[in-house]
């Protein structure tokens, strides 16, 4: 499918799915990597019904590895989120979700819904999930209902709608506007389904995670220039953003501060 061809399926059902996006030697890579960190931080199945009690998110990825760095440039998904959120996306939140067996369906949402702004409105986030496993309609697949960006209000906690389950091959990458209603599936099988959730919103807005207190200066500055802007070490517009007039990213690359507001 072309980029205009995921484009229109983005605005008409306000998902699309990438196939094959990356190599599956990633995808070993990144449940290699996950797998340790599991291991280190301790961390275990969700405490509430939302994050799912067999469900375990590792949060803050970017601050745990270089390998993760590869994640928010992805040229094709940048593409994709930049037609549907405009120029200079922020990274929102990037964080690891493996779903257990047994564990149930996750309440429909949108990611936008904490937002106080009337429904519908223009796009404010774009959110991916990357394919670390098989994505079924038996393990856990995002569940969506198409075409509900367009809906003039949230999905009411509890009531059955139509969904879609976004089955995919291991390597591809769902790609969703933040109003679109969904929720991770039910996991009836004996596997877990891993995927990433590199969630992006408009350059204007504040972050899920603070990217610019959670991610050590000295890990910042280990990043190319495209994902420090991404992460926010940079203004949006030439402006929001600033710091007595100058870049944040002078925090990172060891000059004086330049001041490049209203210059």
């Amino acid at each position: 499918m072309s980029l205009a061809e995921h484009q229109a399926r983005l605005a008409e059902d306000g998902f699309t799915i990438v196939e094959d996006a990356f190599p599956l030697a990633f995808a070993d890579a990144l449940l290699a990597d996950l797998a340790r960190l599991e291991r280190e931080t301790g961390e275990g199945g969700g405490k509430n019904f939302f994050e799912g009690f067999s469900t375990v998110r590792i949060y803050n990825l970017l601050a745990r590895g270089k390998l993760y760095e590869e994640i928010p440039v992805h040229d094709t998904v940048l593409a994709l989120v930049e037609g549907c959120i405009g120029k200079s996306p922020l990274v929102s939140s990037v964080s690891s979700i493996a779903i257990g067996p047994g564990e149930g369906a996750q309440p429909l949402h949108a990611d936008d819904q904490l937002i106080p702004l009337p429904k519908p409105h223009v796009s404010i986030i774009c959110n991916t999930m990357w394919a670390l496993t098989d994505f079924t309609a038996d393990n856990g697949a995002t569940r969506i209902v198409p075409g509900s960006h367009r809906a003039p209000a949230n999905p009411e906690l509890g009531r059955d709608y139509a969904t879609r389950a976004a089955v995919m091959r291991r390597g591809s990458i769902l790609v969703f506007d933040g109003s679109v209603w969904h929720g991770g599936g039910a996991n009836g099988t004996e596997s877990r389904r891993v995927g990433i959730a590199m969630n992006y919103c408009a350059g204007w807005m504040r972050q899920q995670e603070n990217q610019q207190l959670g991610i050590p200066l000295e890990v910042a500055r280990g990043f190319a220039p495209k994902l420090r802007k991404l992460a926010g070490f940079g203004l949006y517009r030439n402006l929001i953003g600033h710091i007595d007039k100058c870049s944040p990213v002078d925090l990172l690359d060891g000059t004086a501060p330049r001041r490049v507001v209203g210059e």
